[in-house]
């Protein structure tokens, strides 16, 4: 291995052909150093072990497609870089307001003439598992590419189907809650 390369090609390119053994190798090599720079970019936080495991995740399934296996540590650490834009633009934000169906009968009562009534679960099982399972996404804050690829659709059905699931929503809230 060089001296100043993390990683020896022929371990990358046991790992391209499907060696866990070396991906794991390579994983334990490169832990370190992402934690290193989340820590340093972000500070000593719980999203550091997320973002990662994220970088890892970007890792497995771009392996098979990196043509020189001497550039895995710029491959890495672009991927970092995407993470952390991603932490900047609020992907990894806390997501606490997606609390329970009482929650949304506990502001109904809190805010002073509020007398509108949401039956969010209702409205929700109404809609397919699938498009439940995209809104969920987008919430989370994936973007329409990721959902598309994890979900094995076209992005433009994935746009379709947030486009007609939050109009059957709105349908069965219906707009005068303000929604």
């Amino acid at each position: 291995m060089s001296g100043n390369r993390l990683i020896d090609a022929a371990l990358v390119r046991q790992a391209q052909e499907g060696d866990e053994a070396a991906f794991e190798a390579i994983v334990r090599r490169l832990d370190p150093m992402l934690r290193a720079w989340f820590v340093s970019r972000i500070g000593q936080r719980a999203e550091v072990d997320d973002l990662v495991q994220n970088t890892l995740l970007r890792l497995h399934r771009g392996l098979p497609d990196l043509h020189d296996p001497t550039r895995l540590q710029a491959f890495v650490m672009k991927a970092a870089v995407f993470e952390t834009q991603d932490y900047y633009r609020g992907r990894y934000g806390p997501r606490e307001y997606l609390a329970g169906p009482d929650a949304l009968s506990r502001w109904s009562e809190a805010v002073p003439g509020a007398d509108v009534r949401i039956d969010a679960e209702r409205a929700l099982d109404l809609l397919s598992e699938k498009a439940r399972a995209i809104l969920e996404m987008r919430e989370y804050g994936y973007r329409y590419a990721e959902i598309a690829r994890s979900l094995d659709m076209t992005e433009a059905a994935v746009k379709m189907q947030v486009k007609r699931a939050l109009r059957k929503l709105r349908k069965t809230l219906g707009e005068s809650g303000g929604a």
